[in-house]
């Protein structure tokens, strides 16, 4: 998060022009992601404007298909501060993704294998619309857990002795 001059976060700027809102860093080291999708989501007004804020977690979030369709559940969008408790939205509120029909076609087959999840990535704002990436993804053991941690460390010595040299 990039601090502006009046002293709130707002989401930094990509290289690619995309605004990260958040950032779910721990998908990455629980599950073993096999494949990404992009995906519009469904946002009251409240949400956008709590997001633009870049009050949003992603932490505890998956996704399901119910119906043919693709719901981001469990996902924090604080409420939107100065709204009345009357025009505020729910925070843990289930939300569509948009997706074409292909796509939740393609997921379907794939989430119905054994042990496999949709867990989002990222959210950002791609062109004023905010976008969803989710991950499928199969659950890692604690012994892959630490395979994974003991490459990063090597990766980080072999950094360090490459900028020592």
């Amino acid at each position: 998060m990039a601090k502006s001059t009046n002293g709130k976060t707002q989401p930094a700027a990509n290289s690619d022009g995309f605004k990260i809102i958040s950032d779910n860093r721990k998908a990455r080291f629980q599950y073993e992601i096999l494949d990404t999708y992009e995906a519009g989501i469904e946002l009251l007004g409240t949400e956008v404007k709590s997001i633009r804020q870049g009050k949003v977690n992603l932490g505890d979030g998956y996704a399901l298909i119910r119906d043919g369709e693709v719901w981001l559940l469990n996902t924090h969008v604080s409420p939107w501060e100065t709204a009345g408790e009357f025009f505020n939205h729910d925070p843990r509120r289930s939300r569509k993704l948009l997706m074409r029909r292909d796509e939740i076609r393609r997921l379907i087959g794939k989430v119905e294998e054994k042990g496999l999840t949709l867990v989002p990535l990222k959210m950002y704002f791609k062109r004023g619309w905010v976008k969803v990436t989710i991950g499928l993804g199969r659950g890692k053991n604690l012994h892959d857990k630490r395979e994974s941690l003991k490459q990063k460390q090597d990766k980080r010595d072999v950094a360090r002795e490459l900028k020592n040299y």
